[in-house]
C-alpha cells in the first residue's frame, strides 16, 4: 500500500513540476485570465487521462512510433495556436475583469485538450502507471486503486499550487504583466516549434 502511494504521488509530483505543454499553458492562462479563473484547469488531468489510461491499458507497450509522432505534431500545432492567442492578448491587453462564469470551463477544457495531445501522459501510462497498475490489480484491487488515487490527487494539488503561487504576483505593474504575457506566448511558441522539429527529425 505505502509503495503504491509513494510511486503514485512521487511520479505525479515530478510530472507536475517539470516544464511541459500543460504547465506552459497554465502559466500563460494565469497571466491572461488570473489565477482564480485558471484554478479549475488544475483538474484537467482528470478529464483528459481517462481515455488515455483506457487506450494505453488496452495497448500497453504497443504504441507505435508513428502514433507518438502524430500526437507530438498535433501538440506542437496546438501550442503554436495558444502562442498566437497569447500574442493577440498582449496586443490588446486590458486588466482582467473579476470572476467570470464563462471563462473557467473554457480554460478547463482547453487544458484537458492540450493534455490529450501531449505525448507525456501516454508515455507515463505506458511505461510507469500502466504496468504498476496492472501488476497491483492482479494481486490487490485496493492497492491498484490507491496508486491511481495517490497519483491524481497529488497531480491536481501540485498544479493548483503552481497556479496559485504564480498568480499571486500582484505586485507587478500592468506593463510588467503585459510583458510576461508576451514572454509566456514566446515560451509556448518555442515549445510548439520544438515539438514539430522533433517530429520532422524523426521522419
Amino acid at each position: 500500500m505505502l509503495e503504491s502511494i509513494f510511486l503514485g504521488s512521487g511520479f505525479a509530483f515530478a510530472a507536475a513540476v517539470q516544464p511541459g505543454p500543460l504547465q506552459a499553458f497554465l502559466l500563460s492562462s494565469v497571466l491572461q485570465n488570473g489565477w482564480k479563473r485558471t484554478l479549475p484547469a488544475s483538474f484537467s488531468p482528470l478529464l483528459s487521462d481517462g481515455p488515455i489510461a483506457l487506450l494505453v491499458l488496452i495497448l500497453l507497450n504497443h504504441i507505435s512510433t508513428t502514433v507518438h509522432g502524430i500526437l507530438q505534431a498535433a501538440g506542437g500545432f496546438l501550442l503554436l495556436y495558444f502562442a498566437w492567442a497569447g500574442y493577440r492578448q498582449w496586443k490588446r491587453y486590458t486588466v482582467p475583469e473579476q470572476d467570470s462564469i464563462n471563462v473557467m470551463p473554457r480554460t478547463l477544457i482547453q487544458a484537458a485538450f492540450i493534455n490529450i495531445l501531449n505525448p507525456n501522459p501516454y508515455l507515463g501510462w505506458s511505461l510507469v502507471l500502466g504496468p504498476a497498475f496492472l501488476a497491483s490489480w492482479h494481486s490487490n484491487h485496493i492497492v491498484a486503486l490507491t496508486l491511481i488515487l495517490a497519483f491524481y490527487s497529488t497531480m491536481v494539488l501540485v498544479l493548483a499550487c503552481i497556479i496559485f503561487l504564480f498568480g499571486t504576483t500582484r505586485f507587478l505593474t500592468q506593463a510588467g504583466r503585459r510583458s510576461l504575457i508576451l514572454i509566456s506566448a514566446a515560451i509556448l511558441a518555442v515549445m510548439g516549434v520544438y515539438q514539430l522539429s522533433v517530429c520532422i527529425l524523426k521522419l
